[in-house]
């Protein structure tokens, strides 16, 4: 399995960078089961993430492909081993996914952040589940942001997710076979 992570700033052109290579990869597969999917972890909370998720989704509606898009804001481990031989996923985003996972549980009093080895154990899942991917023929390209430009913050909640994020991304780029980073529009290859 080819894993391609891309990186960058806010609104730096990362997912369309994404969904331009997974085209090409899915353009460049044969055979009849191949699927492209996208793997969208974002939840419409208020009205500018509504608005964000609408312009992802009118994007890929332009594109010259069929896109299967799979909501998936808590249950990736789930979701990723469904995938099959031939398909072509991208998975838009890690930040996004890991701020759900910080606080599934919220709207019953009891987020995962507060709840003992509840993120390490999701964690943990997930990466399995990438991992098994592995012995798949299955090319997988994970977008994420990066938030390390910023100073600390007094919110020890905020550091731990900036420092989850930090290992998290590292974990990627060491397993992956294409990493990028994105900023202003412009590409950068590290590996």
């Amino acid at each position: 399995m080819p894993l391609i992570f891309i990186t960058g700033g806010v609104r730096s052109g990362k997912s369309h960078f994404a969904e331009r290579t997974a085209i090409q990869h899915y353009q460049a597969q044969l055979g009849p089961t191949k699927r492209l999917i996208y793997l969208a972890s974002g939840i419409a909370l208020d009205r500018e993430m509504a608005k964000r998720i609408d312009r992802h989704q009118a994007d890929r509606q332009a594109q010259p492909v069929q896109w299967l898009t799979v909501e998936v804001p808590y249950d990736m481990a789930e979701v990723l081993a469904t995938l099959q031989d031939g398909d072509v996923v991208l998975w838009d985003c890690v930040t996004t996914w890991l701020t759900n996972a910080f606080y599934e549980g919220f709207d019953s009093g009891t987020p995962c952040i507060d709840q003992p080895g509840c993120l390490e154990n999701k964690l943990l899942n997930i990466k399995q589940a990438i991992l098994s991917l592995l012995n798949k023929d299955v090319t997988f390209l994970v977008v994420s942001n990066e938030l390390f430009d910023e100073p600390p913050y007094d919110s020890d909640e905020v550091e731990l997710y900036r420092r989850t994020l930090g290992q998290w991304h590292q974990w990627f780029v060491v397993i992956a076979q294409e990493a990028y980073e994105m900023n202003y529009g412009i590409v950068k290859r590290w590996k």
